[in-house]
């Protein structure tokens, strides 16, 4: 089973620089999409159905803005929008849909690079969701989260760490929310499979920093330990344009 994850920095732009024609050529069997920016009724038809998939979005009660939308091969068993919690799912942040065996959270994490409100969102949103995704592997669940987490993990997850310490996205307090994520068994699937450095997600659109690689890794699939043994490839796709964020995949043993 493959699954991508996109930011793809407004559905509707992306759709004009051939999306179909890319999620035709991939053929995930899930896709989960954020920063869509659309609410399902400034949507064209071609991106609701014709494509071979169910489709489910998420949006934000503020026109352009956030959301998500999940593409599924076979029909989820469920299918939930939000955490339950309003502050958050006004922003249409998250798609839940259960499968055979695993549950999936497709998310787009709050960006705190506003202010010190907006920072203070977002670390709370880390802290409400890990609660809610522990206590479904504690009942027997495989739980898989993807999305744009908006935060590099590590210094290898940015080609300017030291000049970034001070920056949203690389703080001290939003990595130590990634490592309560480590600490409490959740496992960064990319890193699992790849040591190396300089493989990066996401890029400013400013100073030619793609073509450099001036990047930031800031975009995860993680999972539980448990259904770790059955990741058997991750990757991120640099090679696909249209958006400042690049897919990240994830393939797992049925």
């Amino acid at each position: 089973m493959k699954i991508i994850s996109w930011n793809v920095n407004g559905v509707r732009a992306v759709h004009k620089k051939g999306f179909l024609d890319w999620l035709d050529s991939a053929q995930p069997d899930i896709l989960c999409l954020q920063e869509t920016k659309a609410q399902e009724d400034q949507l064209p038809k071609a991106l609701l159905e014709g494509h071979g998939y169910h489709t489910y979005w998420h949006s934000s009660e503020k026109k352009g803005y956030s959301s998500v939308a999940t593409f599924c091969k076979d029909e989820p068993l469920f299918v939930q929008k939000g955490i339950g919690i309003e502050k958050f799912d006004t922003e249409g942040r998250v798609l839940l849909t259960e499968h055979s065996d695993f549950i999936l959270y497709n998310i787009y994490f709050p960006n705190g690079q506003k202010n010190e409100e907006r920072l203070q969102y977002k670390l709370d949103f880390y802290d409400a969701l890990l609660p809610i995704i522990n206590e479904q592997v504690e009942s027997g669940m495989n739980v898989m989260v993807t999305g744009d987490w908006n935060t590099a993990h590590h210094e290898i997850d940015l080609a300017r760490p030291k000049e970034n310490v001070k920056t949203s996205g690389f703080m001290p307090i939003e990595r130590e929310r990634l490592d309560t994520y480590v600490n409490n068994g959740w496992v960064d699937t990319f890193r699992y499979i790849h040591p190396e450095p300089e493989r990066y997600s996401w890029w400013t659109y400013r100073f030619g920093a793609r073509e450099r690689n001036v990047g930031w890794r800031i975009d995860y699939f993680f999972v539980n330990e448990g259904f770790a043994d059955r990741i058997q490839d991750a990757d991120i796709h640099d090679d696909i344009m249209g958006s400042d964020h690049c897919p990240i995949s994830l393939e797992i043993t049925e």
